[in-house]
């Protein structure tokens, strides 16, 4: 049998802790090892109970809640921090990823959604410790590597802001890597408002990650059965579900057995995440190999990638999983890459120039670029970003895009 999960509750309203403790204590798996009235005490007591989750109020006096959370970070590096509040604003949101917060419940909830969202974050949570404790503590295998060698990669794509040719580079990432003789299969993360469908003429209509989520939810043996699409260009696609509302069906815990079920039948997975820190979009996050985290020249972007790189430090991913993409870098916007990344104080590991003639030709056709003009420096420039992202043991051979010369390079702006 599992062990309890321990909680410690921190909310400055006597009753409210109270409330909170009697709503749990119906539950058998969940254990309430504490309650705490101001910040520097839920420090205090986390540091000596090790509770495996903080609910913690945003707003209180002396201490509020992303202080606590930020410095419960050093103290109490295991323990998942799940923050409430009364307002639900975007900004609030935010703030508590940035501390480190893994959930956010607004005021009043009920008790399945405050029992639904403990159970989810600690089994993230314990299962990313489990898998740290594996790798790094486990013997090499003395196998002769067959069946880890079948055990696909996840590229996750994500920008912390709109417009930056997230959803493209996706494609084209996907496309190129077919064309190295991998078995790819791409993902459209983007739950409301995917775009991938439209990007490749595709009929929105067919099964969707929603479809998935349903036969891994109903315990079906083969879930992915009949709903991935195969494009033309050679590799496999699992669509947005065709309206906003469907998106609900996805949940994080089932995020998470999609992404090992297209392990097993796909050398790559490439997902392309919304620009939202949902629970969904953290599972993408926590699910990938690599997360390509995409700005371009802009002010926003720049301060935005910023503020997403304090959160994957806070998230605790290791220092070469996140890897950033400059795209459009050779745009004149009067801000060089070099400023960049002295601003985000960290290397930038690929770049894609600008070149909005073969991107916007490619889209409206539907065909990625990379299969439509190979040798346009553009193409280029996703050709070997794909054979740097692909397992390092796969064998792949060169192709004749880049040898090919670059294509004039237009002064268009990807759309």
């Amino acid at each position: 049998m599992a062990e309890p999960i321990g909680v410690l509750i921190v909310d400055d309203i006597p009753e409210t802790r109270e409330h909170l403790a009697k709503l749990l204590s119906f539950e058998p798996d969940i254990r309430v090892v504490g309650a705490a009235g101001s910040g520097p005490e839920a420090l205090d007591m986390a540091e000596e109970l090790r509770p495996d989750a903080l609910l913690l109020d945003i707003n209180m006096p002396e201490m509020d809640g992303i202080v606590t959370a930020e410095q419960l970070t050093a103290r109490a590096p295991t323990t998942a921090v799940i923050m409430m509040s009364v307002q639900g604003e975007a900004d609030y949101l935010r703030r508590s990823m940035l501390a480190g917060a893994r959930e956010f419940l607004v005021k009043p909830f009920s008790s399945d959604e405050l029992v639904a969202s403990i159970r989810q974050v600690v089994a993230r949570e314990r299962d990313k410790l489990s898998r740290f404790a594996v790798s790094s503590e486990a013997p090499p295998s003395q196998s002769d590597g067959a069946e880890e060698n079948r055990a696909g990669r996840i590229i996750t794509v994500f920008a912390a802001k709109g417009g930056v040719g997230r959803t493209t580079v996706a494609v084209n990432l996907a496309a190129a890597a077919a064309a190295l003789e991998q078995k790819v299969v791409l993902v459209d993360g983007s739950l409301q408002f995917g775009d991938v469908a439209m990007m490749l003429n595709l009929d929105p209509k067919n099964k969707s990650i929603a479809d998935v989520a349903r036969a891994v939810g109903n315990g079906e043996s083969d879930p992915l059965e009949g709903s991935l699409v195969s494009h033309v260009a050679g590799f496999d696609i699992l669509m947005a579900p065709p309206s906003p509302e469907m998106a609900e069906l996805v949940t994080a815990d089932q995020v998470e057995k999609i992404a090992a079920a297209l392990r097993r039948t796909h050398d790559l997975v490439v997902i392309d995440a919304w620009p939202w820190l949902h629970d969904t979009t953290l599972a993408f996050l926590d699910q990938a190999d690599v997360v390509l985290a995409m700005l371009t020249l802009e002010i926003t972007s720049i301060k935005n990638c910023r503020q997403f790189l304090a959160v994957v430090e806070q998230l605790g991913y290791s220092g070469d999983k996140v890897q950033l993409l400059l795209n459009r870098a050779d745009a004149s916007y009067g801000i060089r890459q070099q400023d960049v990344e002295r601003s985000i104080g960290r290397r930038i590991e690929h770049t894609v120039v600008s070149d909005g003639r073969t991107v916007v030709t490619a889209l409206n056709r539907g065909t990625p670029f990379v299969l439509a003009t190979p040798q346009a420096k553009v193409s280029q420039d996703v050709m070997r970003m794909a054979r740097a992202l692909v397992a390092p043991s796969a064998k792949v051979a060169p192709t004749a895009t880049e040898k090919a010369p670059a294509a004039r390079r237009s002064l268009l702006a990807w759309r």
